[in-house]
């Protein structure tokens, strides 16, 4: 059968049409629905001024967000500026806490004995004329600050050469004068006392495994995001995030390297794919199991330890979850989910329903207070018997456009175009650049013009 003219060009022509359609309704109500809190000045002019107006939905406790922003802003002193944010939602559903003085805000962990207390880890990106030696620096700290009156007090700081993968993601407490370091620039977790300011314990990645594996060596090599201090079989360990081996490990303070507890292959992405955030559930919430936000795969999943092995037992995704970099597993049984390129944090019920979110730009954990630090006082997956959720079945327009496209490129996509892009609208992206080259060519081919190049000078040889 051969297909006409005009049949071919009424096809594109629709095609094109919706593309654009999709795209143009996606951007005119990404700018009605302005987030919540990154990148309004008027937000944090609110806060300020004292004004309580909810901007999220309630909740019975505070829920507190730190932000990894891409965004930028001008500063009338130094000029433009990497805008983050530092946010605490009040159970009302209005702004609690807001600051955003800091380049980056990373892990948020609430203070043992307090209500409204919490210590975060920052990365402030400093110029040359205040580093050592040429180039830029980053300082990591670890700051204290009371959510009520605004109180604060820096713990712990250093400063590392460079600013891409030299920025320290979590910082977990060990007791009154401990702290477990997640030292990213350097490869290594160690344990410094904030009173002495001497490193009392550290481990290296080189010293268990070979640099040919994860990412680039030594510029970003593990990229280590993430410290617990846990209880393995009566033992103190810390268990670590090694993010670009796809691998969530457990070192015992004494021992070392746990083997038999490491969790993930390098390069096997059915398991993980450059995780973020791990959690452990203890023995005494039906674990052992780790909670991780499995980043590159587009989903959090839950693993349980059984008979010397790791099994998955829960997984959860809907249309929107595009790059999660955090899941804490509330008392209650619900999963704080934070979800960096959609902008959100959300909350999943047992049942795996969305009860609860708050749009806010690139966040990149979230902590409920009230609750225990991360999933520590949250029960296992298995014994709750969660069902798995996954964005096919809701059967959407959002989820068959996501089933399109690989995580790992949605993920691609959603860091690089603007922040209201979604799976739908990459799809469209894609067929403008598949449908209008295509259409240009065709036309060309049917058409009666040539185009043809011909060179301004010639050359004339004399006889």
């Amino acid at each position: 059968m051969v297909v006409s003219r005009r049949t071919i060009r009424r096809a594109f022509a629709v095609v094109l049409v919706l593309a654009l359609a999709v795209l143009v309704f996606g951007y005119v109500d990404a700018q009605r629905q302005q987030d919540a809190v990154t990148g309004d000045p008027a937000v944090e002019q609110a806060f300020r001024s004292g004004d309580r107006s909810a901007v999220v939905g309630a909740r019975e406790n505070v829920t507190v967000v730190a932000t990894d922003s891409n965004a930028f802003v001008s500063d009338e002193n130094d000029g433009p500026r990497a805008q983050a944010e530092l946010v605490a939602f009040a159970p009302d559903g209005s702004i609690h806490y807001y600051e955003n003085r800091h380049t980056r805000y990373w892990d948020v962990d609430p203070v043992e004995g307090t209500a409204a207390t919490v210590e975060f880890v920052y990365a402030d990106h400093l110029d040359s004329d205040e580093c050592d030696g040429d180039g830029v620096c980053t300082e990591n700290g670890v700051v204290r600050v009371n959510l009520t009156n605004g109180e604060r007090t820096t713990v712990f700081s250093r400063v590392t050469a460079g600013k891409h993968s030299t920025r320290w993601h979590d910082v977990d407490r060990v007791d009154d004068e401990r702290l477990l370091v997640a030292d990213i620039a350097q490869d290594r977790a160690f344990v410094v006392n904030t009173t002495t300011e001497l490193i009392e314990w550290e481990w290296e990645a080189q010293a268990d495994y070979d640099i040919d594996s994860g990412g680039p060596f030594p510029s970003d090599w593990t990229h280590l995001n993430d410290v617990e201090s846990v209880t393995i079989d009566g033992r103190e360990a810390a268990m670590l995030s090694l993010r670009n081996q796809d691998q969530v490990v457990f070192v015992d303070y004494e021992r070392g390297l746990l083997d038999e507890w490491t969790l993930g292959t390098d390069g096997d992405h059915d398991v993980l794919y450059e995780q973020h955030n791990p959690d452990f559930v203890p023995a005494s919430e039906g674990g052992p199991a780790v909670l991780v936000a499995d980043s590159e795969n587009g989903r959090v999943v839950e693993y349980q330890h059984e008979d010397g092995t790791w099994n998955e037992s829960w997984t959860w995704s809907d249309a929107r979850l595009t790059w999660p970099r955090d899941a804490d597993r509330l008392p209650n049984g619900h999963t704080l989910v934070t979800d960096s390129n959609g902008d959100r944090v959300l909350e999943v019920d047992r049942d795996g329903d969305v009860v609860w979110s708050a749009s806010i730009g690139f966040p990149y954990e979230a902590e409920r207070l009230g609750t225990g630090p991360e999933s520590a006082n949250g029960p296992s997956a298995a014994a709750l018997d969660l069902p798995d959720r996954t964005p096919d079945e809701d059967g959407s327009l959002e989820s068959r456009a996501s089933a399109l496209l690989p995580p790992s490129v949605q993920n691609a996509i959603s860091y690089v175009l603007p922040r209201w892009v979604t799976p739908i609208h990459a799809v469209a992206v894609v067929l403008l650049l598949l449908v209008v080259p295509t259409w240009l060519a065709l036309e060309y081919r049917w058409s009666t013009v040539s185009l043809g190049v011909r060179s301004p000078v010639t050359f004339e040889r004399e006889e």
